[in-house]
């Protein structure tokens, strides 16, 4: 487990980096961090979560490890202008939901004496800013670290053992590409159709009819359109593809609706039963 006198710093204080810190500390861990909002700085300092903390990205010249919670495009700005005050021998992680032109921007710019490897924490809410910080998110949620040739045994053991101390159900490994593949459909095109429900009529009178199936199929419409369209452009053949997949689906069920089809109906809600059912298992 990573040893207590390391120095860790977490650059974005909200939700996710939020969660990070509060995790971390109950954990005992010495922290720092580093936010443009001085109002999460000193919430958390508030809290103890960071023993030290501010805006200035001179922060992060101590710490050992140092873990980015911030927006894609927004992490490779900050790493081109800031690598200079990174220890030489520093582990960098990460918690962006894509990670193929994650890697290739940071392999363009990224100093050789420091190493990144890239995670994905595959929990969050429909809410923003440190003040909803809550580790119990982590507890159901699955961790993915997303090795390359070029990590070493040392920067996916400090991955690893973040997700161990934060409390992940699940922690495994996958490639970069076979990540991006994945998140296209289990995260990105999940996040389409509940949008594309919200936005295919004004609904909004029916406000009391509602019901469950209506609230959970729609909850993750309310969403950060910055940092969304920022992952959807960046993950856009993937996600295109799992798209035109689902627009197929959704016409073959109309058909069988038109055509008054029960049996292929009835088909598809049993196998679709069948297909959840295996998501279950794993808890």
């Amino acid at each position: 487990m990573i040893s207590k006198a390391k120095k860790i710093a977490i650059v974005g204080l909200g939700l996710l980096g939020g969660s990070y810190a509060k995790g971390l500390a109950r954990a005992n861990y010495q922290l720092i961090g580093i936010d443009i909002d001085l109002e999460a700085v000193e919430f958390a300092k508030k809290l103890n979560w960071i023993v030290e903390g501010g805006d200035d990205p001179s922060l992060v010249k101590n710490a050992d490890i140092i873990i980015f919670a911030l927006y894609p495009l927004t992490l490779l700005d900050w790493v081109k202008e800031n690598q200079k005050y990174f220890k030489s021998g520093a582990i960098i992680t990460d918690v962006t939901g894509i990670k193929v032109e994650v890697l290739k921007g940071l392999k363009e710019i990224l100093r050789d004496d420091v190493e990144f490897i890239a995670s994905h924490p595959m929990a969050g809410k429909e809410v923003r800013g440190i003040k909803y910080a809550d580790t119990s998110m982590f507890e159901p949620a699955n961790y993915i670290i997303v090795p390359t040739k070029d990590n070493t045994e040392e920067g996916i053991r400090v991955a690893t053992d973040i997700a161990k101390i934060l409390n992940f159900n699940t922690i495994v490994e996958l490639d970069p590409e076979t990540h991006d593949e994945m998140v296209g459909f289990v995260s990105q095109l999940t996040h389409v159709i509940a949008v594309s429900l919200m936005n295919s009529k004004d609904n909004t009178h029916l406000v009391d009819y509602t019901g469950d199936s209506f609230r959970d199929l729609t909850r993750i419409a309310k969403i950060n359109d910055v940092l969304w369209t920022e992952l959807f452009m960046m993950n856009k053949e993937n996600l295109s593809k799992e798209i035109d997949d689902f627009v197929e689906a959704i016409l073959h069920f109309q058909k069988a609706l038109d055509n008054s089809d029960i049996e292929e109906m009835k088909r598809l809600f049993v196998q679709s039963t069948e297909r959840r059912k295996l998501f279950d298992v794993r808890k």
